[in-house]
């Protein structure tokens, strides 16, 4: 058998195969403590947590010493857009580059976007994307199902595809008329599906219609520089879609509504008003909401503010009477306070990367024609680990909103999500002693020609990332491969109240 020893002295193997594997001095996070204990991996799965040197080496194939380190449930991004189309273009990742980055950013398993648009058959949408993803991932996905046209059909389908194919879960549109758009009844008719077989309603949440009246007039006023994407999609158009999601969900029966990519102060307050009555409402948000601002991103300078354009936008600090200083302003303090309270209950990336050249360039002249999307899969758990350093959340929150909570909301645990005997060995070592440079001639492993991050330090790093036994990531090297990561059927939601 070949002897390798890790550059660092931090892993040791014998032979290639994945038989059994030690994580040993390491502290274990979970939702609830961060705890000195060994982790046992036999195959795939994790099987026995033991006090500081219970197990032994002996037997061991693969030891990984994770003194002075942290040791987390692989990170679960329930919201990204692999090979996305959009404005006459697709999102520049691949199943294949994005998975990669995924575990380069400490992420196991992504929940994609598989897409019916209006008039489009929700099966043949669906076949579409296990033809992309099949046999092409690094790590293990799971489909959500995006209803662009709310029919008898796609209603019909829905039931199915929560009792047969492992898809629980429905995104919405209230923005982007005639292409994903749903009037109030289509949403309340897929709400009561959804009630009767048990899936979730996902919400992409703003008020399309009066947008589009706003981005129209905008645009007349030769308006057309990529700041205006924001200005003409203001917090209070979320804030109120998000309450009429919200309306519409009780009506439906206390259906349970997810509502995406949360941008705004006003529209949590919506979100925290019906958690307090008792509802099956929840959110999640993303890192450009919880660290970026209009003024250093979209405001910048002729068209470089494009790389910066999603939906929802990233907020302005300028137009919030709500400033607040070191966290930049109102609705950054008050995303994190959701965080903190379990008002947002999640963080994703919606990831959705497109190439500065070529792709947003679509919109020179025309911010509604640039491609929305940013890239953010590889980042996560690292920004939101920087939201630790920086006082904002602790450890156990950390690993909660990124890996447990994604994946009991989406009918995923214990499988994934958790360090615990029997799930998944989906495992990241973490060094809370090395920094990260984030950048495009730094840390960036996704295929998009720029980085939402350029610059960034980032007071930690991804160690190792085990995903079901495999070491993907260790000592600076991606060591996985194209097809390891399988689909995953999902249950229903394990986080109802």
């Amino acid at each position: 058998k070949r002897h390798r020893e890790a550059s660092q002295g931090s892993v040791t193997g014998k032979g290639s195969h994945m038989a059994k594997t030690l994580i040993k001095n390491g502290k274990v996070i979970s939702t609830t403590g961060v705890i000195a204990q060994d982790v046992l991996i036999d195959g795939e799965t994790i099987t026995a947590l033991g006090a500081p040197g219970f197990f032994t080496d002996e037997g061991c194939d693969t030891i990984i010493d994770a003194a002075g380190k942290y040791v987390i449930p692989g990170g679960v991004d329930v919201h990204t857009h692999m090979e996305l189309p959009f404005g006459g273009t697709f999102a520049s990742d691949t199943f294949e580059t994005g998975t990669i980055a995924a575990a380069w950013g400490g992420v196991t398993t992504i929940v994609d976007m598989a897409v019916q648009r209006y008039g489009e058959n929700v099966f043949d949408g669906l076949a579409e994307w296990h033809r992309k993803a099949g046999g092409n991932c690094a790590v293990d996905y799971a489909f959500h199902q995006i209803i662009g046209g709310v029919d008898d059909e796609s209603l019909k389908a829905m039931t199915y595809l929560t009792e047969h194919e492992g898809i629980s879960s429905f995104k919405l549109f209230m923005a982007y008329p005639g292409v994903f758009y749903s009037d109030d009844g289509q949403i309340l008719k897929a709400m009561q599906t959804a009630a009767e077989c048990g899936a979730v309603i996902m919400m992409h949440a703003e008020n399309g219609i009066a947008i589009d009246v706003l981005v129209q007039q905008a645009l007349a006023r030769n308006e057309t520089d990529p700041k205006y994407h924001s200005y003409t999609r203001p917090s209070p158009l979320e804030a109120e879609a998000t309450h009429r999601a919200i309306v519409l969900s009780h009506v439906a029966g206390n259906v349970p509504l997810y509502i995406v990519h949360m941008s705004a102060g006003d529209a949590l307050n919506e979100v925290a008003a019906a958690r307090h009555n008792g509802r099956n409402v929840f959110a999640e948000t993303c890192p450009q909401y919880l660290w970026l601002t209009l003024e250093e991103t979209l405001g910048q300078p002729g068209f470089e503010g494009a790389k910066w354009v999603c939906s929802t936008p990233v907020r302005s600090k300028m137009h919030d009477p709500d400033y607040i200083g070191i966290m930049g302003h109102g609705h950054q303090a008050d995303l994190w306070k959701g965080l903190r309270m379990n008002e947002l209950a999640v963080v994703s990336t919606d990831h959705c990367p497109f190439c500065f050249k070529d792709q947003k360039e679509l919109g020179l002249g025309d911010f509604s024609k640039i491609p929305n999307g940013i890239g953010g899969v590889e980042h996560r758990m690292e920004l939101i680990y920087q939201g630790v350093v920086a006082g904002e959340l602790s450890l156990e929150r950390w690993v909660e909103t990124c890996c447990t909570t994604p994946a009991r909301m989406f009918g995923m645990y214990p499988k994934k999500g958790v360090i615990a005997p029997g799930s998944d060995a989906d495992v990241v070592v973490w060094d809370p002693n090395t920094k990260t440079k984030i950048g495009i001639n730094d840390k960036h492993h996704m295929n998009m020609d720029h980085s939402a991050w350029e610059g960034w330090v980032i007071d930690g790093k991804v160690d190792t990332v085990l995903s079901r036994g495999q070491v993907l990531i260790q000592n600076d090297q991606f060591l996985g491969r194209k097809g390891h990561g399988q689909f995953v059927k999902r249950g229903l939601s394990q986080y109802l109240v």
